[in-house]
């Protein structure tokens, strides 16, 4: 069994930073990419950001130069780094993960989802 667990929401206020991490635990052999969504109220989940397990990185064009995602492969866990936030961020954040497990069996697995909210 495979579990992706999110950390790192929360309130800020415009131009402000948040992190958020999400840490891939269970019975895992490889990860291939990872990535963060963002669901808004009344709107459909989009992406955000994506990371290769080679390094490849791409965003959506309204985050471009202001947030950034990184990989730590060995404690299976993405980062999203979100600075100059802006209203238009709030959202609620699911943490995505392609995971070859033990069993051998790829599978796209979804965080339970972290709450940003971005306002004065």
């Amino acid at each position: 069994q495979v579990q992706l667990v999110e950390s790192g929401g929360g309130l800020v206020q415009p131009g402000g930073s948040l992190r958020l991490s999400c840490a891939a635990t269970g019975s895992i052999n490889r990860i291939n990419t990872m990535g963060w969504y963002r669901q808004a109220p009344g709107k459909g989940r989009e992406l955000v950001a994506q990371s290769t397990s080679g390094g490849i990185t791409n965003y959506v064009d309204p985050v471009k130069g202001r947030f950034s995602i990184s990989r730590d492969n060995a404690k299976n866990t993405v980062y999203l780094q979100m600075n100059s936030l802006k209203p238009e961020d709030t959202a609620v954040y699911f943490c995505t993960a392609y995971i070859l497990t033990r069993a051998l069996v790829w599978s796209d697995y979804w965080g339970q989802g972290t709450q940003v909210t971005v306002s004065s």
